[in-house]
């Protein structure tokens, strides 16, 4: 089996070492795995000058040619599927298997918008005889990219799939904590013949990393996934130079069970997927909304596939569930459940570290957890499931808008009036109806409220690396 990737920067076509690094753990064990590169001040000026000269040479590219490339590097991916999923799940912990999903989901953004990439049409608009109105749409620049650590391969695909489809470069900030994906991703490209500049990938410090790039004239839009108090600082710097972003941001998503639905095969399904990367996704279902009806045979159902679910090393083919991110996450669920339980919730499965080494929770389960908990407010992030009964779908309804955040929102019906309803009325940017994908390739994702601003995927994905452009064109003067 591969071993972990050696950890660089790239910028300007060429890797680059640096002298301080900082140690990346597997959060299974908790051991050393890798040295990832500090990018210093000179580091980020030079990745701002090359990503300025690959600009000027992907974006006179014709969609087509740009669209070979992106396809060609997405090819070698799909051959190092198993290489690169090797390396997420050292890093990240979750089982093999999904690691290997992650990366095929990667490829399809790459392959998805390498083709709308050659359907960014113009229009022309009706006019008088001898002038002519052209309306083009021209890659906004120069892109700086910010991903988190949850997704290690297909979070940076997004933002670099949106960029180079669009014709801009990019400067990717990828995580500390799982820097790989972005690493395999940066070699893939450079192997399919990537002109220097256009891909350029940092490591580093956060905070120093963004508050330098973010106000250079040659940065164009950012691009951040990622928390809600993140996105909102990094807005209000790009704010102050006039720069356009795209947020995506935090969730706390409901899910409402209406009194139709089949309340055992919901519960499991739901059980399922809020344990999906241990319940690190921005998506992931939380807040379970249960129609007093079915709410008994869906919490049992629920809670019964959680205590299920096989919790271990992510190379163990058994294993369901992997570790947490880190310790900080271990104290922050263990804080949330403690103030439920201490107003009233009841604990039905799990609410506790497993064993002293790696980063290992429970898959956890509250029941009539009070309005006033923290985790009724606050995004758990993890393995962790509150569950609470409604009279009927306006009670739902409101209890999933209660919140200023509108990522994802779920629901289970066989009603169509309880469909439109939900359609019309449930505050979120992506919702989904007796299925908890959130998200696919084909389709725009994003979020309202304070989940963020803008679209990626879908035909809309690419509006963002875009500039529109009137040009009023008279024959003769």
């Amino acid at each position: 089996m591969a071993s972990y990737p050696e950890l660089r920067l790239y910028i300007g076509g060429a890797w680059r070492k640096t002298a301080e690094t900082i140690p990346v753990l597997n959060p299974a064990d908790e051991s050393v795995i890798g040295a990832l590169p500090v990018a210093g001040r000179a580091d980020l000026d030079d990745a701002l000058e090359a990503a300025d000269k690959g600009f000027r040479v992907w974006s006179r590219l014709s969609p087509r040619a740009r669209g070979d490339i992106i396809l060609r590097a997405c090819a070698i991916m799909r051959e190092r599927i198993d290489e690169i999923a090797h390396a997420i799940t050292l890093e990240h912990g979750k089982p093999f298997r999904q690691a290997q999903a992650e990366v095929i989901r990667g490829c399809e953004f790459f392959e998805w918008d390498a083709a709308e990439g050659q359907r960014l049409y113009g229009r022309v608009v009706p006019s008088e005889a001898g002038i002519r109105y052209i309306v083009v749409r021209q890659p906004v620049g120069t892109v700086a990219a910010f991903s988190p650590w949850n997704f290690p391969m297909s979070q940076p695909a997004r933002k670099i799939a949106g960029a180079l489809a669009s014709g801009c470069s990019i400067i990717l900030k990828a995580a500390e904590e799982t820097p790989a994906g972005a690493v395999h991703i940066a070699r893939a490209f450079h192997d399919a013949g990537l002109p220097a500049g256009v891909f350029n990938l940092v490591f580093g410090r956060p905070a120093e990393i963004s508050s330098y790039l973010i106000p250079k004239d040659q940065v164009r839009l950012v691009a951040f996934t990622g928390s809600t108090n993140v996105g909102r600082h990094l807005t209000e710097m790009a704010a102050t130079a006039m720069t356009p972003v795209l947020m995506e941001l935090g969730g706390h998503a409901p899910v409402i069970v209406c009194d139709d639905a089949d309340a055992g095969r919901a519960g499991v399904l739901s059980a399922e997927r809020k344990y999906r990367n241990a319940g690190q996704v921005c998506t992931s279902p939380t807040r379970f909304f249960v129609h007093e009806s079915r709410f008994a045979a869906y919490t049992d159902a629920f809670v019964a596939r959680a205590k299920a679910t096989v919790t271990g090393d992510g190379f163990d083919p058994a294993t369901e569930m992997g570790p947490v991110a880190n310790d900080r996450r271990l104290t922050a669920l263990q804080a949330l459940v403690d103030d439920a339980v201490a107003k009233g919730a009841r604990l039905l499965a799990g609410g506790h570290r497993i064993g002293n080494r790696g980063y290992f929770w429970a898959p956890t389960v509250l029941a009539d957890v009070p309005y006033d908990a923290r985790v009724m407010q606050e995004e758990p992030f993890g393995p962790l499931a509150v569950i609470n009964p409604v009279r009927d779908l306006d009670e739902g309804i409101m209890r999933a808008n209660d919140l200023p955040f509108g990522l994802a929102g779920y629901a289970f019906t066989h009603s169509a009036a309880n469909v439109d309803r939900l359609v019309d009325q449930l505050e979120v940017g992506n919702l989904s109806i007796n299925t908890l994908e959130a998200s696919v390739a084909e389709v725009p994702f994003g979020g309202v409220k304070y989940s963020g601003y803008g679209r990626e995927g879908g035909a809309e994905g690419l509006d963002h690396y875009t500039i529109i452009k009137n040009v009023s064109h008279r024959m003769a003067l």
